[in-house]
């Protein structure tokens, strides 16, 4: 049976609510009755998902565009959601990137470009600071609390395995784990753990989503390899990340925070 989460009338904001994870983060609240405001670089893609939203599940749901690297759109982002619902209740801290340049983010360690670099920090980093700051503010003037969940990865807590991805491509190109995303996601996992400290005494919990491989355009070698690495042989279908973040927002939860949730069908207890 379904677990009721308790978060019906809730007001959620999940930033990459276009994306692979993203599109069904905002289904699953949704389901809930949570009012969703679809945040993502792609506008006009975000404003889709919130109508499918209201369409399919009858609750408020608003598309918004925001770079969440840029200052001043993150603050035009929050400042929108409340002239909308007027608060917020949760934060899916849920945007990362690979740039704009899919050969570039696959480049070797030894020749990978600083500017590369720098692009993918700006978001999958320092678009988690401008929004859990911007969000954070805007719960802390409610003095009602609130629950934000952030995604980071295993490769954020554990090195890659290179053998796996030997024949292996990602929408017809060669892939490894770049530094750069492995580097953005541990500290995705340092800044929940400060920010759970930081407001645990106003009542605003900060934990983190860690993904293990989801099947998003992988080849059959690397489902393949990857699969091996993992105790329930296979990698991760979407879905099955909607339910640990759905509990990390509700009061299902109401004890934990600075924690991080592993949903990596065991490949960490090997």
């Amino acid at each position: 049976m379904k677990p009721g989460w308790g978060l019906s009338g809730k007001i959620a904001v999940i930033t990459g609510g276009a994306g692979l994870l993203g599109r069904q983060f905002c289904r699953g609240f949704a389901e809930e009755g949570v009012s969703v405001a679809v945040v993502d670089c792609l506008g006009s893609a975000a404003r889709k998902v919130a109508e499918g939203l209201r369409k399919e599940f009858g609750v408020p749901a608003v598309g918004i565009s925001c770079d969440v690297a840029n200052p001043r759109s993150v603050r035009a982002m929050v400042n929108n959601v409340v002239r909308e619902f007027s608060r917020i209740d949760i934060l899916i801290n849920n945007a990362a990137s690979k740039s704009g340049n899919l050969k570039a983010f696959f480049q070797p360690f030894e020749t990978y470009s600083l500017r590369q670099w720098r692009k993918v920090m700006a978001v999958n980093l320092d678009g988690m600071f401008l929004v859990a700051q911007a969000v954070g503010r805007q719960m802390l003037q409610q003095k009602n609390g609130g629950s934000v969940v952030q995604t980071s990865s295993i490769y954020g807590r554990l090195g890659p395995d290179e053998r796996i991805y030997r024949g292996s491509k990602y929408l017809g190109l060669k892939i490894n784990t770049p530094a750069v995303y492995a580097a953005s996601k541990a500290g995705v996992i340092g800044l929940s753990r400060y920010l759970a400290t930081h407001w645990a005494s106003q009542g605003i919990r900060v934990n983190t989503l860690v993904p293990g491989g989801v099947a998003s355009g992988q080849n059959t070698a690397f489902q393949r390899r990857y699969g091996a690495r993992v105790p329930l042989g296979r990698m991760a279908h979407v879905s099955e990340m909607c339910g640990a973040v759905l509990y990390l927002a509700s009061d299902h939860s109401s004890y934990m925070t600075g924690q991080c949730l592993v949903v990596d069908g065991g490949l960490e207890a090997w």
